[in-house]
């Protein structure tokens, strides 16, 4: 990792800063419940337009054509060419909200 700072002590790195936002991601085949992380004063759909073959999620479960939870991983990266949808949520899918 880099670190420079310049004459007025404004510091500049390598690293990007984000936030994970729950999301809902349908794809060709299955639906993934998870968090997609966003660059600060961005939104998700800045994420998605970004030319990168794959976006990253963690916390993620698949979810297969019957609703069965078929994988469950702390990081996963899903191919952008397969995404239909993506609903950023607090509250997802299966989990429901307050009635």
């Amino acid at each position: 990792m880099s670190l420079e700072f310049n004459e007025k002590g404004k510091y500049f790195t390598d690293i990007i800063s984000k936030s994970a936002v729950p999301a809902v991601i349908q794809t060709v085949m299955h639906r993934i419940e998870g968090s997609v992380h966003i660059r600060l004063d961005e939104r998700v759909k800045d994420e998605l337009d970004r030319n990168e073959p794959f976006l990253a999620v963690t916390n993620a479960k698949v979810f297969g054509l019957d609703g069965a939870v078929l994988y469950e991983t702390d990081f996963m990266t899903v191919s952008r060419s397969q995404i239909v949808w993506v609903i950023p949520s607090e509250v997802t899918a299966t989990g429901g909200g307050e009635e």
